[in-house]
């Protein structure tokens, strides 16, 4: 692995913090415009990267199936092209919604149940951050009884077991925090829930996900094989097991399986390609 190589593509590209850590050893690290391991950064739709990775979590603790419908817990979603849609379909962005709700555009939960399909759910792979509303919709409904939002949620039951601080949420208009974007996080903060991750959902010897749970999280679907649940999967090197999260201007924590290593990489450029950085990486 050439971590050198690419932190040169990197820092060509606006490199502002590059980590690879290994078995949890830091192997490189440099920084740039003010940055550190524990400088806060927007993840942007990096923040996904959480959402697929609780709910097969919260589907090992009895309080959902991937494989259930909006509609068993919407009513109004059990009618037409829309009662077909299974949180499955949310989290691979396969239910039929169309492109948006990006950014500053993340609709309220809502505005998000109120969407209709463009397309047949689970026939075309659409990006866009009104999936992971209405599945945030959902997962509030689930959890009213216990009086927890899914972010509190989120908190309980990985972030504050594995000992990762988030540095804020963004907030929406009405105070609700949004799923598909608004985590700031630092690098050092980031790279250990990637290590958690890589390591099948275990932290200090501890299970917190079922690791057969976790293996969802990065099976494609027929309309993307490259697109997991909140990942990207990297098919074209299988011996090296890539998953990738990513977020706009560059964003990106990358799982190498083969050199049980993870890499974390915040920058500004709208030039940077995942699939450079990954070739300078591994050769």
């Amino acid at each position: 692995m050439n971590v050198e190589a690419a932190a040169a593509y990197a820092e060509r590209h606006g490199l502002q913090a590059l980590l690879a850590v290994r078995d949890g050893a830091t192997l490189f690290e440099r920084y740039a415009d003010g940055f550190g391991p524990q400088t806060p950064h927007a993840l942007y739709s990096g923040t996904k990267s959480f959402w697929g990775v609780l709910a097969v979590a919260a589907q090992d603790d009895g309080l959902l199936e991937l494989d259930e419908t909006v509609g068993s817990t919407v009513p109004v979603w059990n009618a037409g092209l829309r009662k077909s849609v299974t949180l499955r379909d949310l989290l691979q962005l396969t239910s039929g919604i169309g492109f948006g709700g990006l950014g500053n555009a993340v609709p309220m939960y809502g505005r998000a149940l109120a969407v209709e399909l463009k397309n047949e759910p689970g026939s075309t792979f659409t990006y866009g951050g009104v999936p992971l509303q209405v599945f945030g919709a959902v997962l509030a409904a689930k959890l009213a009884p216990q009086h927890l939002t899914p972010h509190e949620y989120l908190q309980q039951r990985l972030l504050a077991p594995i000992g990762v601080t988030i540095d804020r949420w963004r907030s929406l208009a009405d105070g609700t925090q949004p799923l598909p974007t608004g985590a700031f996080v630092a690098a050092a903060e980031w790279a250990k829930y990637g290590r958690f991750v890589l390591a099948g959902g275990t932290w200090n010897g501890t299970s917190l996900v079922e690791s057969a749970s976790l293996v969802q999280c990065f099976s494609g679907s027929p309309a993307n094989p490259k697109y997991g649940l909140g990942w990207w999967l990297d098919i074209s090197r299988p011996n090296d097991r890539i998953a990738y999260a990513s977020g706009s201007g560059g964003q990106a924590m990358y799982l190498v399986g083969s050199e049980r290593c993870v890499v974390v990489k915040f920058g500004r450029s709208s030039s940077y390609k995942h699939e450079a950085f990954l070739r300078n990486l591994l050769g």
